[in-house]
């Protein structure tokens, strides 16, 4: 999809040319601003097309295009079914999408045509809409919730360096077994233990309580260690389970469910790491994981965004 940004020279922003102009005000990259050079009309002054050593004076009006319409998700198939995307939000950089369980964010092994990225490749096909759609993070197939997607590729570098900066923020509701203290609105606890791929299971991690190294053949490396930070509040319990609402501050690999598990309370419905049941009976079918709530800065105009999606019908018996 074509995305353009537009700049009108005022005697505020003026700089010597335009290369300064982009880099200091428009806040692009010279990786940026040199891609767009050869784009057709990539870098144009009042209409026409300029190099970026050219001077400018104020009223100049300076157009930069950002991805043109040969941008396509070309390796991603449109979905052969009739299922659309629940869009919570979208603009001309950013689409939020509410995922529900059991899909994939993006296609994998012999998933290829059937994951929310081929839904939302079917949604612009429809809308006769050129886009390449790149993830802002995923969602494991067995969490439900919020995934926001850059339309194009700017929008997802500067969404990508607000994650690192921690201005991207994506909060969870889970359901936990055992009781937990509920918590006071303003109380959040930490849990930090790092973590590390297990020898195993392909995809299975294990939190590291202590990070003295073991001794034999279960002696864990330093350099094997993955940093993972988790913030949780407790919001309602029971005897039997928790209800509990949590920030991740790391992104690593099952993160949350592998920290619930390691303080002893892993999450209802999880089979890789918990327990799929309280006292016998089943609650979940998956584990109890939805990304509820995301806050993040529009990649261009800087305003605050802050999306909610609600609780899916299996969290149900928990949020009355």
């Amino acid at each position: 999809m074509e995305r353009y940004l537009d700049l009108i020279i005022t005697e505020k922003n003026i700089e010597k040319n335009i290369e300064q102009i982009l880099l200091h005000q428009a806040h692009l990259t010279r990786r940026q601003i040199s891609q767009a050079k050869f784009r057709p009309d990539g870098i144009q002054k009042n209409g026409i097309q300029c190099r970026v050593n050219e001077s400018v004076l104020p009223g100049d009006y300076i157009r930069v295009c950002l991805e043109n319409n040969s941008a396509v998700s070309g390796q991603l198939l449109p979905s052969e079914t009739a299922v659309s995307p629940d869009i919570l939000y979208e603009d001309a950089d950013v689409i939020a999408v509410n995922k529900p369980a059991g899909i994939l964010t993006h296609p994998s092994g012999v998933h290829y045509d059937d994951t929310l990225s081929n839904q939302l490749v079917r949604y612009f096909h429809d809308k006769k809409e050129s886009v390449m759609i790149r993830p802002v993070g995923r969602l494991d197939k067995e969490t439900s919730g919020i995934v926001l997607f850059a339309k194009n590729r700017i929008a997802a570098a500067r969404l990508q360096k607000q994650r690192e900066d921690h201005l991207f923020c994506k909060q969870y509701v889970a359901a936990a077994k055992g009781f937990l203290p509920v918590d006071e609105i303003n109380v959040w606890h930490t849990i930090s233990y790092p973590l590390v791929k297990t020898a195993d299971h392909p995809i299975k991690m294990k939190a590291v309580i202590q990070e003295t190294a073991d001794c034999g053949k279960n002696t864990v490396r330093y350099s094997e260690l993955l940093s993972a930070i988790t913030h949780y509040q407790v919001l309602k319990s029971t005897d039997s389970y928790s209800l509990v609402t949590i920030c991740p501050e790391t992104g690593r690999t099952h993160q949350i469910r592998v920290h619930m598990k390691a303080i002893g309370h892993p999450l209802l419905g999880d089979r890789l790491y918990g327990t799929p049941s309280i006292s016998g009976v089943t609650l979940f079918n998956r584990a109890a994981l939805h990304a509820w709530k995301i806050t993040f800065n529009q990649p261009f105009t800087g305003e605050k965004i802050s999306l909610e999606a609600i609780l899916p019908e299996d969290f149900g018996y928990f949020s009355g």
